[in-house]
């Protein structure tokens, strides 16, 4: 049995420009390229088949690699009693304003006040202290794949800020400190490679400074991305949170000589705004440009018949076959009432990264045509060399990645005074020298709206602070962010 896709919305095409307006063709591509639709309640949406099947493409990526490091998945629930959440006051306190509230069950009142989960470290850990009593339960790693509420009602957009969202957050309990930061450091290297290799988007690697880690973490790392409007997006972060937690909800354990201890944690996540930078960073006018290794269709047969309708029917089902056979994900768009024009669009604004064409001739032939999404560039291909399309596409998500790596590279500048970083501000990514101090960091995002994202490793090589003049310890990452 063929596949086949339903017709969707007819001449439902991108009609923004993405230079143009990138938020309208942001939210158009998104909707009309069926990855997401919006809910009826206010920031939330609702997921469609294909941004689905992208979001389970990175998890399984992520999975994989996470399995390598002896992490496993578990699961917990959504509501988290207030009580718990008390427990470690500075770190909620963070997330207050964000919360949702349950404060009824049926008709009745609830006493202990139930969160929908913000995060959920509050509830982990007090498992954690439940299930770690000695050095042989160390180290614990586990993954929970869910999703998190928080209250964005102001400026939300699909993947990038939604109300509800889905995540993994990973939880690790460690008896040493260095084995802590090693795994600080691994995960974020995990996810970088993710972004990288599946997603085809370069980032940058760094630390978040004092101002911008993640309350109640000792130290916050992250990969950051710059987007085609100049703005950057967190792509993930990896927390040491030391004792932090450890501390307030009791992970204790007795070593070797029976002396207790308090764990060393870490906790790490990435959510679907991983899509929405893909979205970004791949996307044209006319729509969707997917990486192949997330595509959840790498490849369209498409019939153009005329004439010899058997024929040619014939020959695209046995490309279908073939492509299926080398482990391609194709379909066959055998749809009547559309014309070839209308399906090549309508597979185009999908982002489909390759379309297989056959006609009478190049059934005659016994050849095909092939386009490439990414740059719409065609070429013929004999019906026995099909075989060659696993390669093709790792061609293109090579090139797609170097692609976004060029638009990235004009997009990164260099700030030698506080003028050049308030000029630059808005333009994509600033590295400049800074002092280390607060003031500094806060009166560059007063006057120019940018932010540190990042501060790569490495000193200033003896350079001056652009705002003040001190003496600069680092050269982090300026830019406006998502």
């Amino acid at each position: 049995m063929t596949t086949s896709r339903p017709g969707g919305d007819r001449g439902a095409g991108v009609t923004a420009a993405k230079e143009g307006d990138f938020s309208a063709w942001y939210t158009q591509v998104v909707t009309r390229a069926e990855l997401a639709d919006y809910a009826p309640v206010k920031g939330l949406i609702v997921l469609r088949p294909d941004g689905y099947a992208i979001w389970e493409a990175v998890r399984g990526a992520l999975d994989a690699r996470f399995a390598e490091r002896g992490v496993r998945n578990g699961f917990l629930p959504v509501l988290i009693p207030e009580s718990l959440l008390g427990r470690e006051k500075e770190h909620f306190e963070g997330f207050n304003p964000e919360v949702f509230w349950v404060t009824r069950s049926g008709n009745d009142e609830i006493g202990d006040r139930l969160a929908l989960r913000p995060t959920s470290e509050a509830l982990a850990y007090t498992m954690y202290s439940k299930w770690i009593q000695s050095w042989r339960d160390l180290p614990l790693r586990m993954n929970f794949w869910n999703t998190a509420l928080r209250a964005e009602i102001k400026g939300t957009k699909p993947f990038l800020r939604t109300s509800e969202f889905l995540w993994q957050e990973g939880h690790t309990a460690h008896a040493t400190e260095q084995e802590a930061r090693d795994e600080v450091a691994a995960m974020l290297g995990i996810y970088g490679s993710v972004v990288r290799d599946e997603l085809a988007i370069p980032v940058i690697h760094g630390d978040k400074s004092e101002r911008e880690k993640f309350v109640g973490a000792v130290y916050t790392s992250a990969i950051e991305s710059v987007m085609p409007d100049g703005r950057a997006l967190q792509m993930g972060t990896s927390h040491f949170l030391g004792t932090n937690f450890s501390g307030p909800f009791g992970i204790r354990y007795s070593d070797r000589e029976n002396r207790e201890h308090l764990a060393w944690q870490t906790s790490w996540g990435v959510s679907w705004r991983l899509i929405g930078a893909m979205i970004m960073v791949h996307g044209d006018d006319n729509g969707l440009v997917l990486p192949p290794r997330v595509a959840p269709v790498q490849a369209v047969v498409v019939p153009i018949v005329r004439g010899d309708a058997a024929a040619v029917a014939g020959a695209a089902r046995a490309a279908l076959a073939a492509l299926r056979g080398a482990g391609v994900r194709a379909v066959i768009d055998e749809r009547e009432g559309f014309s070839p024009g209308y399906k090549f669009n309508y597979w185009e604004l999908r982002g489909v990264p390759l379309r297989i064409e056959v006609g009478p001739r190049d059934a005659a032939a016994s050849k095909v045509t092939i386009s490439r999404r990414y740059d719409r560039s065609r070429s013929e291909l004999g019906a026995g060399e099909l075989g060659r399309i696993p390669g093709m596409l790792e061609e293109i998500q090579r090139a797609m990645l170097a692609r976004a790596e060029e638009a990235a590279g004009r997009l990164t500048h260099r700030a030698g005074s506080y003028g050049e970083l308030a000029e630059l501000a808005g333009r994509g990514l600033v590295y400049a020298a800074w002092c280390g101090g607060g003031k500094c960091e806060e009166r560059v995002k007063e006057e120019t709206g940018a932010e540190i994202r990042v501060v790569p490793p490495g000193g200033a090589d003896g350079a001056a602070c652009v705002v003040c003049g001190a003496g600069a310890s680092s050269v982090p990452v300026f830019a406006r962010g998502y």
